[in-house]
């Protein structure tokens, strides 16, 4: 369970949000801000097919380069493009990207427009908190269960669990519409009504406040959020709630389940490109642009950027000082986490993160299911230092201990910054990929 500190400044929160099924942790801690030194450093890459080096569309690292990376996000001004935003968002957490979705009721003109939706690239689907989506969520149709209940499901993280039901909706993000898809939206049923077996871990998520965004927008190498293994009762994520009690584990068609929403676009529906401007350390906000689509349109082709095959959700391996670690790039984490014994832990409520004396400059290799292997060269700063001015919610550098998960390497947030990081679906027969 994360213990949640009351602050009026911006809060860390490590490894916002991430699914047990990628390994991923999170706690909630105190407040944040900025000073310390220079932030990550590039990427070296090796050749892949759609690799090379150079930016891409205008930005990117070179292959065996190092410095930090430059990339300049493009113009969020066509259709297939939405801004992000790092900044106080809904509670003022640091290194969390927001972006806007608007959410109508099936083939209806009743929508609300809901900022502050946490942009996730290690989850899948959109889930929207109940207090955050009230104006919308009495208009949004309940799915049926095949035995005739209300459909919820059980979302498990490290920390905790998000409960609610799964809900029909046309979803709006930018110029792009996914219509009648499956969406969660968290906290719209009572306490009482969590299943027992199969569910409870850590605390129950189920407000902004304890999401720490209006929402999360899981775009993800995968389609749905969970896949075959909900097709099973007994490995199912999903619960049939008659007259919305007794709910119990049922098995849910892979179609019926919630979508990355992006892949039920009409077009720019086979991945999507998360730009960020660089941070030298600190800032008090940036904006970047989230782009629909790869090689779709002038304006996403994959340029620069060298193809890390996956897995089905996203997972790719790699060493970090001689070790082999399950990595995953994930714009969900606020930090960079992984294990690492030699570098100082911080104290009282900061002991999640690192606290170097001195900026420490890493690297780690990355590799894909492909066998092409890359390095990135990172830097770790001092947690307590960035966080001393309690103003600024853009840090580099930031990174922390992943906790019970040490075979983890968990590239997170301070990753993303002055990158273009591509993510590629496993839809329509294509293996996904991670590109950078």
């Amino acid at each position: 369970m994360r213990p949640t500190i009351s602050s009026p400044k911006p809060t860390l929160l490590s490894g916002l949000l991430r699914w047990l099924a990628v390994l991923s942790v999170s706690v909630l801690l105190a407040a944040c801000g900025g000073g310390g030194d220079s932030g990550s450093s590039s990427v070296g890459s090796g050749g892949s097919s759609g690799g090379g080096s150079g930016g891409a569309n205008g930005g990117g690292s070179g292959s065996g380069s190092s410095g930090t990376p430059n990339a300049q996000p493009i113009a969020s001004t066509a259709s297939n493009t939405v801004p992000i935003t790092v900044g106080p968002g809904a509670q003022n957490f640091v290194n969390i990207p927001n972006v806007t979705v608007t959410v109508c009721a099936p083939g209806t003109n009743t929508c609300q427009i809901i900022n502050n939706i946490q942009l996730d690239t290690g989850s899948y689907g959109l889930r929207l908190a109940s207090d955050a989506a009230a104006q919308i969520v009495g208009s949004l149709p309940v799915a049926q269960s095949t035995s005739n209940g209300q459909l919820a499901e059980c979302t498990q993280f490290a920390d905790g669990f998000t409960w609610g039901t799964v809900r029909t909706a046309d979803v709006k993000i930018g110029g792009e519409t996914a219509s009648g898809i499956p969406i969660q939206v968290v906290g719209d049923l009572p306490d009482s009504t969590v299943p027992l077996n199969g569910c409870i871990n850590g605390s129950n998520e189920n407000s902004s406040r304890q999401l720490g965004a209006n929402g999360i927008l899981g775009v993800g190498v995968a389609a749905t959020d969970c896949g075959v293994a909900c097709t099973n009762a007994a490995t199912s994520n999903y619960y049939s709630c008659p007259s919305g009690t007794n709910c119990s584990a049922i098995a849910v068609p892979v179609a019926q389940q919630v979508v990355n929403p992006v892949t039920k676009f009409a077009v720019d529906n086979n991945g999507v490109i998360v730009q960020l401007p660089p941070v030298a350390t600190s800032a008090a906000s940036v904006t970047g642009t989230l782009v629909f689509g790869i090689g779709t349109q002038s304006n996403n082709a994959l340029t620069g950027a060298t193809r890390y095959l996956s897995t089905d959700f996203g997972n790719l391996v790699g060493t970090y000082k001689g070790a082999a670690v399950t990595t995953i790039v994930d714009s969900g984490s606020n930090g960079l986490f992984f294990t690492d014994s030699s570098l100082t832990a911080c104290t009282s409520t900061f002991t999640d993160f690192y606290c170097p004396a001195n900026s420490q400059a890493l690297s780690a290799t990355v590799t894909g299911l492909n066998g092409v292997t890359g390095t990135v060269n990172f830097t770790v700063l001092n947690a307590q230092t960035l966080a001393a001015s309690g103003t600024n919610y853009a840090l580099n550098g930031l990174a922390g201990s992943i906790g019970s998960f040490p075979t983890l390497f968990d590239f997170g947030l301070p990753f993303f910054f002055g990158r273009y990081v591509y993510f590629g679906f496993n839809t329509n027969g294509n293996t996904p990929y991670v590109g950078f």
